[in-house]
């Protein structure tokens, strides 16, 4: 049974799960789905055809759920889904999709937005991820799983951000960011790997040492960046985290790629 506060409005329509913690002047409306255990502090707004997965936690003055802040936004019944165990704190925002965009926000479980953070419309977001204070994406922007935002970051849209990537504080993001990879900068540009947090997730040193080597290849002076991609994936085909980069490299998008800025063999 649902601990909902006096002082909170729960649409009809909404549905509930088991042991939701409603708190003090939230409101939740009512085309929302709350799971199993889900947590609303308190002054938590939860808004439009918004999934909240079991054992989700939201904090103070968090806005979930309501109209993108997208000027060719109609009023389509567009959805926001939010994966299980993920932590949402105070005064994150999280918008649904758009119709030029597929109609769905997705993040992904066990995620982590700490104060501030924002999510536009159209955003996929991978499992195990975390967006640090004032972090924020512009919509249809994709991040792969376990990377990190820095606080006070801000993704440009269709932006595509690689698994286990790692953007620092305060930097502007214009360009895709390969798997692994460490971005820094006013305008991103590509300082190395993320070597601390492929240590920290059990990458054993093998494989740290195939990234290095490949990464010094790829971002090379000789050749043309096509040119060495292909190279480097005759070289390391055996090297799963190295392919990963390949296959990130290959694929459409629509932004370029982000490219050290100074010496290539950082990293």
């Amino acid at each position: 049974m649902a601990n909902v506060h006096p002082t909170a409005i729960v649409e009809d329509g909404a549905q509930i799960g088991l042991d939701v913690e409603i708190g003090p002047y939230c409101m939740v409306g009512a085309s929302v789905v709350l799971g199993d255990r889900v947590k609303l502090h308190s002054h938590v707004v939860v808004a439009g055809n918004t999934t909240v997965g079991a054992d989700c936690a939201i904090f103070p003055f968090a806005s979930i759920g309501h109209a993108p802040q997208d000027l060719k936004f109609k009023g389509e019944a567009s959805r926001l889904v939010v994966g299980a165990r993920t932590k949402i704190r105070e005064g994150v925002t999280m918008n649904p999709g758009t119709e030029g965009g597929g109609m769905l926000t997705s993040v992904g479980e066990d995620c982590l937005f700490m104060a501030g953070a924002h999510v536009g419309h159209d955003c996929e977001i991978g499992n195990h991820c975390i967006l640090v204070n004032n972090a924020t994406l512009a919509g249809h922007v994709n991040v792969d799983e376990f990377a990190i935002v820095g606080g006070l970051s801000a993704v440009h849209q269709f932006v595509r951000i690689g698994r286990h990537a790692m953007i620092g504080g305060m930097t502007g993001v214009e360009s895709d960011v390969i798997p692994y990879g460490s971005v820094i900068g006013n305008r991103a540009y590509l300082s190395g790997l993320n070597i601390v947090g492929l240590k920290r997730r059990g990458f054993d040193r093998e494989t740290i040492h195939s990234l290095r080597k490949a990464y010094r290849l790829v971002f090379a002076h000789e050749g043309t960046l096509a040119e060495r991609v292909e190279e480097v994936a005759k070289d390391f085909a055996d090297v799963g985290p190295v392919m990963e980069i390949i296959s990130f490299l290959k694929a459409e998008s629509t932004r370029s790629v982000c490219t050290p800025k100074y010496d290539s063999s950082a990293g």
